[in-house]
This record gives structure tokens, C-alpha cells and sequence, in this order.
């Protein structure tokens, strides 16, 4: 038999039909190493993107245990966003076509409160709902998960980018501990991990992402005359067009020059070094890793223990003046499965550092020649995300999902538009789309959070 094939599952057979007449074969990678875990009743962590199949791969695997006769709510799954929880829905629903009376229910932010109590009241076996209108019900009694058997993290990665932490671990106190619980994320953060190890009893880890090699970075010199440093490193910026970037100089006084030239040539550039106060730090850090700035210019001190996920690319202004340290720099691209850059400038002075840097690693790096000049005429790449900064936080009970239901409530923006929040405690920051900034503000400073107008800018 066909491992692949659907019906090498213990599915119920109802279920095998329904997916047949879907016009589904055979399984997609993430399915065919999830789904028998998830049919076994087993936690379950599952690295895949979007598209992957990994609604199908979860889906099929509660509706399977499904006790339809029991009317309670016997799921839980939880979304980023509306749009995704709505889409969640759907295909849960149209997996459940042949199974009669499966009622599934779509919570979310930004939608009207009265009528969700309602149709909670007529119960369901299945909540799909985004993570701060799950806990609104939850704190209002209008909705109880003593009955959960399954908790679905869905995208787990963006909720808690999106500031989610403490809106998830209220939610996870409602549910019996007896659970099996399912966490799909398209990266394996730190957080992830550590979320994993608090809520989940032995979980099986399967991945289904890009075979790229992790050690696929790719090392690149250049030979620079010393004048020619800065235009190298544009011409450089121009050439690859990374979405994220850091340049790292070996002082604080190089770093803020090298940050603020680049800013004077309309790259999106910010400065980290140790003469930064905390809350300018912060913010410098906010945007970088909002993708609202591209380009982080940084000395090794301060750039040591920065949890930076998926950099496209780092360039090193100068050789570092140690080895292992030109390793670590280089060593934060092409991390969770992506090919990275890795460009280091030098001049004739330094020449016996490549030459010692080359018998470290060794490998022979080729000096490559520089891009054409002609890309200086370019238009310069603009990051993906505008940052807006809120002068209220957690002090003032500001929650990532009253943040999320301002933005997208009616009139409003789409989730898919909203990227990281974070929330301090006088002031919170959200990422936007660069095309939807300017209506994000306009609802932000004329919506109010918690009954409260608070003065809102883009930073």
C-alpha cells in the first residue's frame, strides 16, 4: 500500500470519502509525517509554512476523535488573525461534510461580541478563534473548555511575534491538563520552544521545510580602497537587495557614522552600540525586527545576544579582529533552513587577517569584484513594515489583541497587514504594512483601546 495514500490511515471511513471526493491523493509531506502521531492521540509539534497542508494534516486528526454526540466544545484552535481562523474554519467544515452535525464556530476579534455569545449558546464541538477574543469569552463566562480533548496552535510563531504570550498562557488555564495539543509554526524560535516544554507532554517534532542546507551560507571578500568603504557597502546593499541586514563595524563611533551616511542615501538604517539609552535601544530594536528599518548597523557588543530570526544577509564593514568572532557574526544568516549572505570588506592592511581568517576555516574565499557603479542610481529598496508606536501599554491594560481588533474592526485593515507587536509598559509598537500605514494610524488615533484614545505615531 501506498504510504502516502490517504488510505493507509486508520481514518474513519466517512472521513477517506469525503476526501476522495475532495480530489485529495495522496498526503503532502507535513501530513504524511504528522498525521499517523496525531491519529495516535500523541502532542505534536509541526514545523511548516503556509500552504503546506498542515490545516488538513490537524483537521483530519480532530475530527477523528470527534465525539459528535457529546455537545460541547471539544477543540480549541487557535488563529493569529480573523482572516486565517475564518479559513481554518472552512476547511474544517468541508473536511467534516460527511459527518453529520458538526457544528464548528469562528471567534475572533474585530468582529461583533453580541452575536458570538449567541451562537455559543446554541454550543459547538469546535472554536476557531483568535487569541484575545478567546480569552474575552473565556473572562465574560459566555465560553468553557472544561470538555477540550485537542488545542490546535496554529502559526504559533506569528501570535507570539504578535504579543500573544500572556493572552495564550490565560487561555491554557481553562483546559484540562489530560489534552492533546498540536503546534504548527513556520520557524522554531527560542520562545517556540520554550511555550512547548510549558504545555506539551512529549512531543513529536516532524518538519516539513525547505531542504535548504543550514549551512548554506554563502561567503563573499571584497577588496576595498579605504575611501571607497562606504560606496562599497551600497553598492553591496543595492546588489543583493536583502529584506534584512546587519553590518557590523568593530567601534560605536564607526557604527553611528556608517548608520547615518546610509540614512542620508534613503537606505532604512538604524544604529546599535553601547552609547545608546535603553529605551532608544529598544526602539532601534523594535524596528529591525518589525521590518520596518532593513539595515542594523552594529559593534559585536552590542549585537551579542540579540535574538534575530531568519537574517537574509550580514557585512561585515571591517574584518573582525578576532576569528571566532567573524564566525558568530557570519553565523547569524542563513539560519532556520534559509541560504544566507555572508560579505566581508577589506583593505591591503588587511590582508593578513583574510589570510589568517582563510587558514581558520579552511577554505580559500576569492575576492570577488565589486557591483557596477551604475546601481548607485537605483531606487533603494524600502522595508516591507511601517512601526506606529502607542503611548500606552501594560500598565495601562493594553492587550496585543485590543491592538489587533482596533486595526481590523470595521472599516478597518487586513490581519495579513499587521506584523509584530510588542507591548512595554507605558507604550506598546505594531508593525503595519508600508501600503495600509497610513489608514492603520487614522483608525488607531481615532479608535479608542480600552474605552481610552491614546496618542499614537509612526517611529
Amino acid at each position: 500500500m501506498n504510504q502516502t495514500a490517504f488510505s493507509s490511515l486508520k481514518l474513519n471511513p466517512a472521513l477517506l470519502e469525503n476526501i476522495a471526493s475532495l480530489g485529495y491523493q495522496s498526503m503532502t509531506p507535513i501530513q504524511a509525517q504528522g498525521l499517523p502521531h496525531i491519529l495516535e492521540g500523541k502532542d505534536v509539534i509541526a514545523q511548516a509554512k503556509t500552504g503546506s497542508g498542515k490545516t488538513a494534516a490537524f483537521g483530519l486528526g480532530l475530527l477523528e476523535k470527534l465525539d459528535v454526540k457529546n455537545f460541547r466544545v471539544q477543540t480549541l484552535v487557535l488563529c493569529p488573525t480573523r482572516e486565517l481562523a475564518d479559513q481554518v474554519a472552512k476547511e474544517i467544515r468541508k473536511l467534516a461534510r460527511t459527518i453529520h452535525n458538526i457544528k464548528v464556530l469562528s471567534i475572533c476579534g474585530g468582529m461583533p461580541f453580541g452575536p458570538q455569545v449567541g451562537s455559543l449558546e446554541h454550543g459547538a464541538h469546535i472554536i476557531v478563534g483568535t487569541p484575545g477574543r478567546v480569552e474575552d469569552h473565556l473572562r465574560r463566562g459566555t465560553l468553557k473548555l472544561g470538555s477540550v480533548t485537542t488545542l490546535v496552535l496554529d502559526e504559533a510563531d506569528r501570535m507570539l511575534d504578535m504579543g500573544f504570550q500572556e493572552t495564550l498562557d490565560a487561555i491554557i488555564k481553562h483546559i484540562p491538563k489530560q489534552r492533546q495539543t498540536l503546534l504548527f509554526s513556520a520557524t522554531y524560535p527560542k520562545q517556540i520552544q520554550a511555550i512547548a516544554e510549558r504545555i506539551m507532554i512529549q512531543p513529536i517534532i516532524v518538519k516539513a521545510i525547505d531542504s535548504h542546507d543550514n549551512s548554506s551560507i554563502q561567503q563573499y571578500l571584497y577588496k576595498v580602497e579605504n575611501g571607497d568603504r562606504l560606496i562599497a557597502l551600497r553598492l553591496l546593499l543595492q546588489h543583493y537587495r536583502p529584506e534584512s541586514t546587519v553590518v557590523f563595524c568593530n567601534t560605536k563611533l564607526e557604527t553611528q557614522q556608517v548608520a547615518e551616511e546610509l540614512c542620508r542615501h534613503n537606505f532604512s538604517a538604524v544604529a546599535i552600540h553601547g552609547d545608546l539609552e535603553q529605551r532608544d535601544r529598544d526602539q532601534t530594536l523594535i524596528r529591525f525586527a518589525s521590518k520596518s528599518a532593513s539595515i542594523l548597523v552594529a559593534t559585536d557588543v552590542a549585537a551579542r545576544g540579540l535574538d534575530i530570526e531568519a537574517l537574509d544577509a550580514v557585512i561585515n564593514y571591517n574584518v573582525a579582529q578576532e576569528l571566532e568572532v567573524h564566525v558568530h557574526r557570519v553565523g547569524r544568516t542563513g539560519r532556520a533552513g534559509s541560504k544566507g549572505i555572508a560579505c566581508t570588506l577589506f583593505d591591503e592592511k588587511e590582508s593578513y587577517k583574510v589570510a589568517r581568517l582563510e587558514e581558520y576555516l579552511g577554505q580559500v574565499i576569492e575576492a570577488q569584484n565589486l557591483p557596477p557603479y551604475s546601481l548607485l542610481n537605483k531606487p533603494i529598496y524600502q522595508p516591507p513594515m511601517i512601526t506606529l508606536q502607542i503611548d500606552g501599554g501594560k500598565k495601562q491594560k493594553v492587550r496585543a489583541g485590543d491592538i489587533l481588533g482596533a486595526l481590523t474592526g470595521k472599516d478597518g485593515i487586513d490581519g495579513k497587514q499587521v506584523g509584530k507587536i510588542q507591548i512595554f509598559d507605558n507604550s506598546a509598537y505594531v508593525a503595519v504594512s508600508r501600503g495600509a500605514a497610513g489608514q492603520a494610524l487614522k483608525k488607531l488615533q481615532q479608535g479608542k483601546l480600552k474605552g481610552r484614545s491614546f496618542r499614537v505615531r509612526q517611529v
